[in-house]
């Protein structure tokens, strides 16, 4: 991705910090009323934080993505929403609710990813308030996978599995917080399924949470990058090339 203007860098960053600002804002705060996005004062000012967020992020990137990747990214949001409603129905203790997060971030860079990674939760949390706390960690998975395949981490299957173990151990780290606070520990189906038993094993909730986080994370993430990696692969490189943002 090429370099951001001074204005664009400003913007980009005071959006991540307002992002995991938020972030911090839910774990210290710990509300535990999110029966509709709309519903609490909590819910109000996470989703504010979010949406502020990601307008910033998105000021910032979009004047540099073609047309093309724009267009992706509403696609790479239905996407995420729709494979992690599924996956979070059946019972795996998964998410794979970043596919298009981190596609993107392959396609037009880390700034991209994050805003598509902060988006797909605000759009998620509208109808499925449950999905809005962790945008933070959809914003760092979306930022640091575009750094990774920026890097050449998608070059090969050993060095995407890594990257993905990497990278579910972060937002494994950031969400167990959130899961812990904010839901008890029981955010998902199958994760609380596995939350629960780690529980029984005589944890505590944030021990169990994060023993969790550290189960399912890294598979996940690793599943992901996988996934991203074979798509990216089979498309040409003038199709890759119309993806870039300008320079």
């Amino acid at each position: 991705m090429p370099a951001l203007t001074t204005a664009q860098r400003i913007r980009a960053t005071v959006g991540v910090a307002v992002i995991f600002g938020t972030w911090f804002y839910l774990v210290f705060t710990r509300p535990t009323d999110w029966e509709s996005v709309g519903g609490s004062s909590p819910a109000l000012i996470t989703l504010g934080g979010y949406v502020l967020g990601a307008i910033l992020l998105l000021s910032a990137s979009l004047p540099i993505l073609p047309a093309r990747t724009i267009a992706i990214i509403p696609a790479a949001l239905v996407l995420n929403i729709v494979i992690g409603q599924i996956v979070g129905s059946v019972g795996i203790p998964l998410y794979l609710d970043s596919v298009g997060t981190v596609l993107v971030a392959g396609l037009a860079g880390p700034i991209a990813g994050l805003a598509t990674g902060t988006l797909s939760s605000i759009v998620w949390g509208l109808f499925n308030p449950a999905a809005l706390p962790f945008a933070a960690v959809s914003a760092m998975v979306g930022l640091l996978s575009g750094v990774m395949i920026a890097k050449g981490m998608l070059r090969n299957i050993p060095l995407t599995i890594t990257a993905g173990v990497v990278l579910g151990v972060i937002s494994g780290m950031l969400a167990a917080p959130v899961a812990a606070f904010v839901y008890g520990g029981t955010a998902g189906v199958g994760t609380g399924a596995l939350v629960s038993l780690f529980r029984e094993m005589g944890n505590s909730l944030i021990g169990s949470v994060t023993a969790q986080s550290l189960v399912s994370d890294p598979l996940d993430k690793a599943l992901v990058m996988i996934i991203v990696h074979v798509a990216i692969r089979s498309l040409p490189k003038k199709t890759l090339a119309s993806f870039h943002a300008r320079t």
